[in-house]
C-alpha cells in the first residue's frame, strides 16, 4: 500500500510545484493541462493544470488546480509532515517553506526531544517539520 498526497490549488499549481521543486528537488512528471479536455473549463484557465506530480527521492506530491467552479478553502484538516535527520536540514527547511507563508509554531526544541515547527505556506498548504 502507499498513501501520497494530492494538493488542490486555486489557479497557481504549477508555481506552487515549481516552489516546492526549488526546495525539495526532485522532477515535475505527467503534467497536463486543461487545453485538450472536453470539459466545461473556462478559455482563461485551459492552460492550468489538470494534473501533475513532483516526484523526488523519498517524496511524491500530485496536485491540480480544482476548476473555478469547484470551491477550495484552505484548511486546517490535513498536514503535510516532514521528518528529517538533523535539526539543521529540518531549519532550513523551514524556513523555506515559511517564505511568504505564516508561521504557526516556531521552529523549536519541543518537550518530547525533537525539533519542531509548523507553518502555512503561500498556498495555504499547511506543514510540519520535525528533527530528532
Amino acid at each position: 500500500m502507499k498513501i501520497q498526497s494530492y494538493l488542490s490549488f486555486k489557479g497557481q499549481c504549477q508555481e506552487a510545484l515549481d516552489f516546492y521543486q526549488s526546495i525539495f528537488g526532485g522532477q515535475v512528471i505527467n503534467r497536463q493541462t486543461y487545453e485538450d479536455k472536453k470539459m466545461d473549463i473556462p478559455e482563461h484557465y485551459r492552460t492550468k493544470l489538470q494534473h501533475a506530480e513532483l516526484k523526488g527521492d523519498g517524496f511524491h506530491i500530485m496536485g491540480y488546480d480544482a476548476s473555478p467552479d469547484t470551491p477550495v478553502t484552505d484548511g486546517t484538516n490535513i498536514q503535510m509532515s516532514i521528518d528529517l535527520d538533523t535539526a539543521d536540514k529540518a531549519k532550513d527547511l523551514f524556513h523555506s517553506l515559511s517564505k511568504g507563508g505564516k508561521v504557526h509554531t516556531e521552529f523549536q526544541k519541543t518537550t518530547w526531544g525533537a525539533h519542531y515547527g509548523r507553518i502555512t505556506d503561500q498556498y495555504g498548504i499547511n506543514w510540519m517539520i520535525n528533527a530528532k
